[in-house]
């Protein structure tokens, strides 16, 4: 299974992006029931855990982020979305997409938001 992120840009403070994370090879059964989740790594800083959505329905959200972002997953596509609205200076990172089920990563996709 590979995950392949992708939507990451430069945005100024307010704005609004829509990552994308697509789970190539991964069987529907394991998709519906895996929790997926959305990482963030600033530089300088942990890896933390940003949303995660279980089941294909329970959501889960990092305080930080709670409001402004929402996790979302398509089962027929395989993919898992983050919208992220009211972006903010420190929510520059780069963006992980992950498998708790493959414990597999994605390579990342970097957002940058200026002030």
């Amino acid at each position: 299974v590979q995950l392949q992120a992708s939507g990451g840009g430069l945005v100024q403070a307010g704005g609004s992006l829509r990552l994308s994370c697509v789970a190539s090879g991964m069987i529907l059964s394991v998709f519906r029931t895996d929790t997926l989740g959305w990482y963030r790594q600033a530089p300088g800083k942990e890896r933390e855990l940003v949303a995660d959505i279980r089941n294909s329905g329970t959501t889960n959200y990092a305080d930080s982020v709670k409001g402004r972002f929402t996790i979302s997953s398509d089962n027929v596509k395989r993919r898992v979305y983050l919208q992220m609205n009211s972006l903010k200076p420190e929510d520059t990172a780069v963006y992980y997409c992950r498998s708790n089920f493959y414990n597999s990563w994605g390579q990342g996709t970097l957002v940058t938001v200026s002030s």
